[in-house]
């Protein structure tokens, strides 16, 4: 297999990565109280022992009460979490890679799974849970400022902290994406419209409010994603004029990278082009961008040989379609995944086993 221009550095401001492969967010909910386990530290090394660049770590709440939808996910803020997630960074610079912390607010977002709810009402734009669905009072002027400045907090505590850069969380049907879509975004004033550069005024005004918490020279990634949790069919940007109205104004705000969650990477984004979303957001915005979605995973619905998968990705880096790749699931099972990569062994693609996510191993 030819996967040198995966193992190539990539510098962005602050992100001086060793390689191409970034560990994917994944939700481990192993944060009782919201304080990170004291496994965490090992979890996060142990991968970036593994030849990862960066890791970027599992969604983690800014400093609202509704900001989750479990009360076992971590918080980025407050003494002790803040005290287990310098460690981790710490662990990680140690075993030769970087990281950043993901950003999240979960919105009107609930987990069916579990019988809690947070202690006050959920915050969104329109107050809906669903399209058509009213859950709560939509989010007041006052709110939406509280919240960006706690985005703002979080991010200059990452700065404080040691972390390498941070990534919001602007996808999959959280708050800033639900600004973002207009099912479940209806307002009629500033922050509404009937077209996404409209829609975008609140992510933009959190991008810029971390931006002038963390400087200039701070990488600022931002997460995003056509398809919600709850819907894979939805769409923001139904063409690539749509979607540069989309993300073209958050590369202005001070996104430095775009990191663009797909379902499955190889998957074209638009008709007539072989380019996938973290492709066309490179061309529309100029931004360098990650790609994201089953990588390292054997699909049942995918017959290619996996020697032709891994190269693909690797001719992509190297064409400059995106710059980064994300691997999630694959290494939660084998946190040497990017290791035995480089070295050229057999078997790039593995089966998932959902057993890998009953511990922090």
């Amino acid at each position: 297999m030819n996967t040198a221009p995966l193992f190539e550095p990539f510098k962005c401001k602050s992100l001086e990565l060793k390689n191409r492969i970034v560990m994917a967010p994944m939700t481990r909910s192993f944060a009782p109280g919201g304080v990170p386990s004291g496994d965490a530290a090992s979890y996060y090394a142990r991968r970036a022992a593994g030849n990862i660049g960066l890791i970027v770590s599992e969604a983690t709440v800014i400093d609202r009460p509704s900001a989750m939808n479990d009360p076992d996910v971590p918080h980025f803020y407050g003494e002790a979490p803040l005290a287990r997630w310098q460690e981790s960074a710490e662990a990680v610079h140690a075993a030769g890679a970087m990281m950043v912390p993901q950003l999240w607010h979960v919105g009107s977002v609930r987990n069916v799974a579990l019988n809690w709810f947070p202690p006050v009402p959920a915050e969104s734009p329109s107050g809906l849970s669903r399209p058509g669905k009213p859950f709560a009072e939509p989010m007041t002027e006052e709110q939406i400022a509280d919240v960006i400045a706690a985005y703002a907090s979080a991010a200059a505590d990452a700065r404080r902290l040691g972390f390498d850069g941070i990534e919001i969380h602007g996808a999959h049907g959280y708050l800033i994406d639900q600004f973002f879509w207009d099912k479940l975004n209806e307002r009629t004033d500033g922050y509404g419209g009937a077209t996404i550069a409209e829609r975008n005024r609140f992510g933009c005004e959190v991008v810029k409010a971390v931006r002038a918490a963390v400087g200039d020279d701070f990488a600022v990634i931002m997460r995003v994603s056509q398809f919600k949790q709850h819907d894979y069919e939805a769409r923001l940007a139904q063409n690539p004029a749509e979607l540069e109205e989309w993300l073209g104004p958050l590369a202005a705000a001070g996104v430095d990278i775009l990191h663009c969650s797909q379902r499955r990477y190889w998957q074209p984004e638009f008709e007539g082009s072989p380019l996938n979303l973290a492709g066309w957001a490179k061309k529309v915005t100029g931004c360098p961008t990650i790609t994201v979605g089953s990588i390292g995973l054997r699909d049942p619905d995918v017959s290619e040989d996996p020697k032709n998968i891994v190269e693909d990705l690797a001719r992509r880096v190297a064409d400059g379609e995106f710059d980064l790749i994300a691997v999630g699931r694959a290494l939660l099972g084998s946190p040497d995944w990017a290791q035995s990569l480089s070295r050229g062994e057999p078997e790039p693609l593995i089966d998932f086993d959902a057993g890998v996510l009953e511990a922090l191993r």
